[in-house]
């Protein structure tokens, strides 16, 4: 009887200790799952996935490409016009590329309105351009017809350049940095507003000397005079700027003030000097890569600045912004992309008109990079914390 009682007495406490010891252990499991998933690094698997499903995009599509039929498939010929399309091109974004680099090396902020200053300078030189080609002037003396509306399209620049610095930049340099990025925004759409005010919406016709059309073989390969001129123009003014960075007073000036601006100034550096000369420069490349923009292309127009200008962020931020060599990198590989990428990668998937999406390949570049390596190709490779 004490038994049965001291069994039944038993009894509760076993059913009620064993769900409650199910629970614990149903706890202790999930904690243990949990510090198990919070250890994987999940960023990294997911770049990881994203890296093989692009490369193997890319490999399949150039596979499928390159294997099309002899009716269907590009010819060396055409490979090498992509190619000098693409470094030609590339330089142009190289020298647009380098305002973006000098203007973040120092203030830490992206100008998004260089892209308008690299306008003004081909719509102020197609003027000069339009007279001297009506009067015979441009076929007659080329050279000097050329170097002058270089002159007047880098004075254009340098001037807008320098009073974006002075009216909308300088009154904001000690504020958060999304204000001046939003002026920047502002003077932009204010810039491509005015100059539809005054010249009108509709395309301009640009004309270029008779002496840069047609062809010219180098080691037996044909290229566009207009092309090499191009690469030849941008490779000096890349080294000419090297040159006075490195080797200058007004270079190691820049280089200090980049590095603390406050320091720099105790040293006796004249910081608001210093940083006006950065945007001279920046509009300086800017004016010449106008001129052969307009050149190349034959035209200008109040927009022309939009796309340029998101090319030439990306490859500023492809090659390491901040750094000129890494701008004049990234200004050649995306040139390479926008010309050889959808020939290469899409037309193996047999899309109609692979070409109309060379923007698409200019944002897919930017993403990947602020994902993969947000301190560019010759950069740090760590994201900025702001």
């Amino acid at each position: 009887m004490l038994g049965a009682v001291g069994g039944f007495a038993h009894g509760p406490h076993a059913e009620e200790g064993e769900p409650r010891s199910a629970a614990v252990t149903t706890t202790r499991v999930l904690a243990v799952r949990l510090r198990w998933y919070e250890r994987v690094p999940w960023r990294r698997v997911v770049l990881v996935v994203l890296g093989v499903a692009i490369v193997a995009v890319v490999v399949v599509g150039t596979m499928k490409t390159l294997g099309l039929p002899e009716a269907q498939r590009y010819t060396g010929q055409n490979w090498i016009n992509f190619v000098a399309r693409g470094i030609s091109q590339g330089a142009i974004l190289a020298m647009i590329a380098i305002g973006y680099s000098l203007v973040y090396g120092i203030l830490k902020m992206i100008n998004f309105a260089h892209g308008e200053v690299f306008m003004a300078g081909a719509f102020s030189s197609l003027f000069f351009a339009d007279a001297y080609a009506r009067s015979g002037f441009l076929d007659r003396h080329p050279v000097a017809a050329t170097l002058i509306c270089v002159a007047v399209a880098v004075a254009a620049s340098v001037l807008t350049a320098i009073l974006l610095e002075r009216l909308a930049y300088r009154p904001l340099r000690s504020a958060p940095r999304l204000v001046p990025l939003i002026a920047a925004v502002g003077a932009s759409l204010f810039l491509q507003n005015a100059f539809r005010g005054f010249f009108g919406p509709q395309p301009r016709g640009y004309p270029r000397p008779q002496v840069l059309g047609g062809q010219l073989s180098i080691l037996g390969v044909p290229f566009q005079r207009m092309q090499v001129l191009v690469f030849v123009v941008a490779a000096l003014s890349i080294v000419a700027l090297t040159f006075l960075v490195t080797r200058t007073k007004t270079g190691r000036s820049m280089r200090a003030v980049a590095e603390d601006r406050e320091i720099a100034s105790l040293m006796g550096i004249d910081v608001d000097r210093t940083i006006v000369v950065t945007f001279a420069i920046g509009g300086v490349f800017a004016g010449i890569a106008g001129v052969l923009y307009a050149m190349t292309f034959e035209q200008v127009q109040f927009t022309m600045g939009f796309r340029p200008g998101i090319a030439a962020f990306t490859a500023a931020v492809l090659g390491g912004i901040g750094s000129i060599s890494g701008a004049a990198l990234g200004g050649l590989l995306i040139g390479l992309l926008l010309n050889v990428g959808p020939a290469l990668f899409l037309t193996g998937f047999g899309i109609p008109s692979p070409f109309s999406l060379r923007d698409a390949f200019v944002f897919l570049v930017l993403v990947l990079v602020l994902v993969f390596r947000p301190g560019g190709l010759l950069g740090t490779g760590e994201p900025e914390k702001v």
